[in-house]
């Protein structure tokens, strides 16, 4: 089992994210560290401080060396699929290749309506989401990219520089509805991520991608598995480090730590050390 770790950007500040990323950078254990993509903070106070994720990834892969960096996820509603890739090639640039590229189809309707940002029907939503992964798939990895879709549409359209990983850098796509988002991670994702708390529930939902892997013919191998486990921080590493046994027990490739609002860096080497035997 892999491990990596996750800053909330709400209720913190800049200084504790940066002061938890450079330590994670040196304990080994930890293979990636992963932010979110969102402007509104999601628990306690909803009109509180939250750090916008593209922009901190960005520090964050200057502040760093080694430790993979990733959003979980970026939406796609929030910037043209064009754009996106152009950032994504600047950030693995930026990371020295170090670029995960987390991607889901958005869904926080607060944002939306508070910012003016058209939230569609989940249907339309994931119609643009699908034209928007084959827009930044080909302007990542290809020298011109045209298509001539419903809500996505280029014309010979060039992302230069390219990213240092090629074709692209690996694809994490976050979300477990079974119809959708497990297709879309079945032909796009190098990674899939979901929130939920059993194991069983993940098998379920794994059956369900690995089918549309079959329709597809793609080798669900080539798709790491990665759930997010929270620590709490009235009830500690324990409980926490306990959850991420019962995944491993069932086959789990990467565990992402969701550390507590304002972690200090402190809390990694003990949680590095409580990890390593189920490594």
């Amino acid at each position: 089992m892999r491990f990596a770790i996750k800053t909330r950007p709400e209720h913190t500040t800049w200084a504790d994210i940066l002061d938890v990323w450079k330590a994670a950078d040196d304990i080994e254990l930890f293979e990636s560290a992963w932010n979110w993509d969102h402007f509104y903070p999601l628990t306690g106070d909803l009109t509180g401080p939250n750090l916008e994720g593209m922009t901190t990834l960005a520090a964050l892969a200057q502040a760093t060396r080694r430790i993979r960096i990733g959003c979980q996820v970026a939406g796609m509603i929030y910037r043209h699929p064009a754009v996106m890739a152009n950032m994504a090639a600047t950030l693995d640039i930026i990371s020295g290749g170090r670029l995960e590229l987390g991607l889901g189809a958005g869904w926080n309707q607060q944002e939306c309506d508070a910012y003016g940002i058209e939230l569609p029907p989940l249907r339309e939503r994931f119609d643009l989401f699908d034209e928007g992964m084959e827009a930044i798939v080909g302007l990542l990895s290809r020298p011109t990219t045209t298509l001539e879709g419903r809500h996505v549409r280029l014309t010979e359209a060039r992302c230069e520089p390219k990213p240092v990983q090629q074709p692209h850098p690996p694809i994490t796509i976050g979300g477990k509805g079974p119809k959708r988002t497990l297709r879309a991670a079945a032909r796009w994702a190098q990674q899939w991520n979901i929130v939920t708390e059993t194991p069983q529930r993940w098998l379920e939902l794994k059956e369900i991608l690995h089918g549309h892997c079959a329709d597809l013919g793609r080798d669900p191998g080539e798709i790491t598995c990665s759930i997010n486990v929270l620590i709490d921080p009235e009830k500690g590493i324990g409980p926490a480090v306990e959850q991420v046994a019962t995944f491993r027990e069932a086959g789990m490739d990467l565990v992402v730590m969701n550390l507590p609002h304002r972690a200090k860096p402190a809390l990694l080497e003990p949680l590095a050390e409580a990890l390593a035997p189920l490594a």
